[in-house]
Parts: structure tokens; C-alpha cells; sequence
């Protein structure tokens, strides 16, 4: 079962992973770009400010429209499809979180030599 991405659970993503290569501000020096891909069509979408600059961190407010679920009364992006889930783009493919943390148990450790087989798609 595909859990939804919201503001909160994305808050939620960033602390479980605090202190791993799982959150931008651990890999972001090792050309990490934070991003989403959607699952349902292999879309990749690097986050973005809503002016379409790229972001440091995981932002829902830049995702495409067709991705947005809801919206607060300011009009920011408070849920997305289910099918849509963060990560990080690094040399053009696509890492989750999870991939990202396991890939910089530490920063020190980076084998770029090292690419996981786990069929992650290019970025577009």
C-alpha cells in the first residue's frame, strides 16, 4: 500500500532520516539534488521553489500540478498522488531516501564506483 505524501509526513521522512545520507543537508555537498519521482510513470521531478527554482531541500510546492491533491488556503501543496515519493538525484539516476542512506553510511565512505542495481531510472 502506497502511503500518501503530505507536508507532515514529509517533516515526518526528514527526521526519521536525520543524521544519514537520507537528508539533503548530509549529501547535498556530494551532488545530491533532492527530489521525487512519481512511481506510476517513472517521472522523476527534482523539488523545486514554486518559481520553478531548484530547492535545497524536499519542497512539494514546486511539483507539476497534475501531482497535487491538495492545497491550503494560501494555496501552498499539502498532499500528492500516492505514487509519488522522495529521494535524491545524483550523476542523472534516482536514489530513495533509503538508497541515499545506505549508499553514505558516511560522507567519507562515498564509492562512486559503487552503483546499486536496484533499477533506478534516470533522471529527465
Amino acid at each position: 500500500m502506497n502511503l500518501t505524501l503530505t507536508k507532515n509526513s514529509l517533516a515526518l521522512e526528514t527526521n526519521r532520516y536525520r543524521g544519514t545520507g537520507g537528508v539533503s543537508e548530509n549529501n547535498r555537498s556530494l551532488g545530491f539534488q533532492p527530489a521525487f519521482i512519481d512511481r506510476e510513470t517513472g517521472t522523476v521531478h527534482w523539488s523545486r521553489f514554486p518559481d520553478g527554482r531548484l530547492a535545497p531541500c524536499h519542497l512539494l510546492d514546486g511539483l507539476p500540478a497534475d501531482l497535487v491533491r491538495a492545497r491550503d488556503e494560501q494555496g501552498r501543496v499539502t498532499r500528492v498522488k500516492s505514487s509519488v515519493l522522495s529521494g535524491f538525484v545524483h550523476d542523472g539516476s534516482f536514489y530513495t531516501r533509503d538508497e541515499a542512506a545506505a549508499l553514505l553510511v558516511s560522507p567519507s565512505e562515498l564509492d562512486r564506483s559503487r552503483n546499486p542495481d536496484t533499477s533506478l531510472r534516470k533522471a529527465a
